[in-house]
């Protein structure tokens, strides 16, 4: 079976900077495993359709999701980003609110790394 996600790069990169607002292009990339170009441009395609908010904070850039912001599926037109987020990230660092930066949790890397077979990724830590 070929590899495929349930989650896009755009939610996958939603997830990573939900959990650390100030996190690098470099890490979303390599979390993603995609190259930086490649994040370069998911970040600045969700920065242009709104969903992420960037402000620079001296030589780094920090990002502020619009959790109350519709899907744009339409499938899941009635639901907002955040209430997707808050399922995929159990730590309640929706909030945004300054903290250290952290890897994200095991169980995300997991979600997101593409080379695990689903069953794998479904294990327990």
């Amino acid at each position: 079976m070929g590899k495929w996600s349930f989650l896009t790069n755009h939610a996958a990169a939603m997830v990573v900077i939900a959990h650390d607002p100030g996190v690098r292009l470099r890490d979303i990339a390599a979390t993603l495993d995609v190259t930086e170009r490649s994040a370069f441009g998911i970040v600045t395609e969700l920065v242009g359709a709104g969903y992420v908010v960037k402000e620079k904070e001296g030589r780094r850039n920090r990002y502020h999701i619009q959790g109350h912001l519709p899907m744009r599926d339409s499938v899941a037109r009635e639901r907002t980003i955040g209430e997707i987020l808050a399922v995929l990230v159990k730590d309640g660092a929706l909030t945004n609110t300054d903290h250290p930066a952290r890897e994200p949790a095991a169980s995300t890397r997991r979600l997101l790394k593409r080379s695990d077979p689903p069953d794998k990724a479904a294990g327990t830590e």
